[in-house]
């Protein structure tokens, strides 16, 4: 969507999942995802990946019966049912062929090892242990008989900590013994990785590769390399094995997964497009083609992929759950809830599709079966030492909020406050994302029979002018929208945000008549609060999902411990695509207060730092630099400024630019705003000053017709603003609430936007890395290419008296009008 709600207080780039991510709060993770697939395919059979994993384990472990064919007669018998005429028989023919480790001269001694390894093909893992132990007694050395029984200890299962030790210590006697065999240490990695000692794993692949190299084996590095965020090297490692065996679809896929870590989206979506010409039928390629597109913003793209996906196999989970959340956040609500429906019904105790399931109905105003949904996902409790889901950590924050939206369902939105009716400590922990733990907490009451959900309605149960209101919000909403990769269209919110801006401009309009509005119970001159509150409204009711709260209405606690709105830009190797036409402003900033710096504290050295900097053309590119000075050795921060209007020649702390880290791949690089009260008491002086000024002079426009006049008050409404954004007051939204509170404010100034955001620019970081208000003013006017405002406007239906409740404004929102709407240049 839009500028919508990026200021994500506490940020978990889970592109890891994944991938939470990023991105931001109502982006899709996918690396869930990615590394499920990883872990899933890496060296595991799978119906779609069964051609392609063959070479994954050891053929000594696959045992064809030469007296069976499949589909004959007599049929195949289950391993499971061998008898022991069946084990010997086996054995025979594998020692036959010495097709087992670490064969022997000795015939006897062979057939005797081949029943251990039978066993453990046969899934008899603790007498096959047994078997070997009773080899091992006669000759402690025998090779393959040690191998053999770490085998069977890493089959039998690493849940148990004891069998992997057991499996390792044994490996690592065969090592010792035979140093020069290579499958004994990928082996050994294999049980390694998923005991997390992935170091440890990476180091014997190493060691396996540089005995005897194989497009397996590179396949498998790269796995852990890509788990390990170690993109870079992955993308080598896949690359390496495709090298050696060009038909690997899986290869191919998971370099197209490295590629879309690094923010090279369109790289990577033709990379996956090459996998889908290896294997026509790859699920799992088409799934991660629609994902790309979706993050590029390319919704029409990634339904495609999607439904290619779903086509080959309408049970797709994945498919089905990514395509849900995709349609939630394109504003496709019911279309949504048709995936997530379909998703349970495959698979009952899916959390995510749980919950997003009870999240759509809640959105569309259907409490009942919402909070039916919440309540499941609530029972499904992690297990000890389990980490929790992020929808398990969610889910009660929704309830409670969904059961206090119902209670107030028909109350009239001027008369009640979220800000001021849910707790302290909830809102807090709800803005901060933290599991919810809260001392002396009293649930908000339950579900109220004689408060009935909230009903469709079509487009032509509106009378005319309201079909015009409608048709005109959704044209607004649109110009919003950003054209930057990570930013889906989201339609609801485009209705919401536009909705809002007519709202706005009535508002004004009647404020600067000399009108007082209704808030909060009480008439009384509009405030500039008042004014974004009608764009919080909207954005809150469009996207329950999300805790849309004014952080200085937080508990005096949590504000004065500081409230931050965190944006990693470049975490290890993960490039956040959203800010990239951001990357070359900001480093140009950061470079010339180096040099500020170093010219105060260094200025011996002030020559050779910048002949360095000279040199810098990335980010990553300041590592080196940062060693020039101990105290920057392991990272520096610096702060943007912002300047006062009020009190001319001083300056505010705007937002505050970090790097650390030792080497590319290993780096942090972020932005972030800190709300304390003192900075928050200090951005509200300016804003509060504003907007009296712009009172005063839209007052006055309204008896004047001097061109003058009306630019003056176009600055004051964008200078506004500015310290809006860089205060950023919101914990989610306050870039799509202040896009709407400016184009509102312009319309009633007599001003009509009419451009959209260029592509690749934000109206929020277009502010925060902008030096004044006047420079933001210059830069917002010429992409909105003001014309005056057609007469009609003004005979628009009053936003406020034709929505008044949630339930009215729910019921927008819920209406198509995707038929009935001109359409607008």
């Amino acid at each position: 969507m839009a500028p919508a709600g990026r200021g994500v207080v506490v940020l978990a780039f889970s592109l890891l999942y994944v991938y939470r991510p990023a991105f931001s709060s109502e982006f899709f993770s996918t690396l869930t995802f990615f590394n499920s697939d990883l872990q899933k395919h890496g060296c595991s059979s799978h119906s779609d990946w069964e051609d392609y994993t063959a070479e994954c384990e050891s053929s000594i472990l696959k045992f064809d019966d030469p007296d069976c064919e499949n589909g004959g007669n007599p049929p195949c018998a289950s391993v499971f049912s061998l008898d022991t005429e069946k084990i010997l028989s086996q054995a025979k023919l594998l020692a036959e062929q010495k097709r087992l480790p670490f064969a022997i001269d000795n015939q006897n001694t062979n057939e005797e090892l081949a029943i251990g390894y039978v066993l453990i093909g046969s899934g008899l893992y603790d007498e096959a242990i047994k078997h070997f132990s009773s080899l091992l007694q006669g000759d402690p050395e025998l090779v393959s008989a040690i191998y053999g029984r770490g085998i069977a200890y890493g089959k039998k299962g690493l849940q148990d900590i004891k069998n992997a030790d057991l499996a390792l210590f044994e490996l690592s006697r065969v090592i010792t013994l035979a140093p020069n065999q290579p499958e004994v240490f990928e082996q050994r990695a294999e049980i390694l990785s998923p005991l997390g000692r992935t170091s440890e794993a990476l180091s014997d692949l190493t060691k396996a590769i540089q005995l005897h190299p194989s497009a397996r084996l590179y396949r498998h590095r790269g796995t852990l390399n890509f788990i390990s965020e170690e993109y870079e090297l992955a993308q080598q490692d896949f690359q390496q094995s495709l090298e050696l065996k060009k038909n690997q679809p899986i290869a191919m896929l998971y370099k197209g997964y490295t590629l879309f870590h690094r923010g090279m989206l369109k790289e990577a979506i033709e990379i996956f497009k090459e996998a889908l010409k290896l294997k026509t039928d790859f699920i799992d390629a088409y799934k991660s083609l629609g994902q790309a597109y979706r993050e590029l913003g390319d919704f029409e793209a990634a339904m495609e992929s999607f439904q290619k996906a779903l086509m080959l196999n309408q049970n797709h989970i994945q498919s089905l759950q990514l395509r849900g959340m995709m349609l939630y956040h394109h504003g496709s609500l019911q279309e949504a809830l048709r995936n997530f429906k379909r998703c349970l019904q495959l698979e009952p105790y899916n959390e995510v599709c749980q919950y997003m399931k009870g999240l759509s109905h809640v959105a569309m105003g259907q409490f009942y079966e919402g909070i039916k949904a919440q309540t499941k996902v609530m029972l499904n409790d992690p297990l000890p030492g389990q980490k929790a889901s992020p929808e398990y950590l969610k889910v009660k924050y929704l309830r409670e909020y969904s059961r206090y939206l119902h209670a107030h369902l028909d109350t009239p939105v001027t008369e009640y406050s979220v800000d001021r009716d849910l707790p302290g400590n909830f809102k807090n922990h709800w803005a901060k994302n933290l599991p919810f733990l809260i001392e002396e907490y009293e649930e908000q009451p339950g579900l109220q029979p004689h408060i009935k959900d909230v009903l469709p309605q079509n487009f032509e149960s509106y009378n005319p002018e309201i079909q015009k209101v409608i048709c005109t919000a959704d044209h607004l909403g649109a110009l919003m929208q950003y054209d930057t990769p990570g930013f889906l269209p989201n339609h609801r919110i485009h209705r919401a945000m536009g909705l809002a801006t007519l709202e706005v401009m009535q508002a004004i309009q009647r404020t600067w008549s000399n009108s007082k509005v209704r808030v909060n119970g009480k008439t009384r001159q509009m405030q500039w609060r008042d004014m974004f509150d009608i764009a919080v409204k909207w954005r809150r009711v469009a996207d329950p999902d999300q805790p849309v709260l004014w952080l200085d209405q937080m508990q005096a606690r949590s504000l004065s411990r500081g409230f931050n709105n965190h944006i990693n830009l470049i975490r290890g190797q993960i490039i956040n695509i959203r800010y990239l036409a951001y990357f070359d402003k900001i480093l140009s900033f950061i470079k010339d207060r180096i040099l500020v710096y170093h010219g105060a504290y260094n200025p011996r050295g002030l020559l050779e730092v910048r002949q360095a900097l000279e040199d810098v053309n990335k980010v990553e590119d300041l590592l080196p630099i940062m060693k020039f000075n101990s105290k920057t050795r392991d990272g520096f921060t610096v702060n943007t400024k912002v300047p006062s209007l009020n009190e001319p020649g001083k300056e505010y702390d705007g937002c505050t630019i970090t790097i650390t880290g030792d080497r590319v791949g290993n780096m942090l690089f972020s932005v972030e705003t800190q709300t304390t009260e003192e900075r928050t008491q200090q951005y509200q002086l300016e804003i509060e000053s504003l907007y009296k000024d712009l009172t005063t002079k839209g007052k006055a426009l309204m008896l004047s017709t001097e061109l003058g006049d009306a630019e003056a008050v176009c600055n004051l409404i964008l200078s506004l603003v500015y310290y809006f954004y860089n205060l950023m007051p919101l914990s989610r939204g306050s870039s799509v609430v202040a896009y709407s509170v400016v184009m509102g404010s312009l319309m009633a100034s007599g001003k009509e936007v009419m451009g959209r955001i260029p592509k690749g620019k934000l109206a929020d970081f277009e502010a925060m890395t902008t030096s004044s208000p006047e420079a933001f003013s210059k830069i917002a006017k010429s992409w909105m290419k003001l014309k005056s405002l057609p007469d009609w406007y003004q005979s628009l239906p009053s936003v406020t008296e034709t929505f008044p409740t949630t339930r009215t404004m729910i019921e927008v929102l819920n209406t198509d009008s995707t038929s009935q709407c001109p359409k607008k240049s």
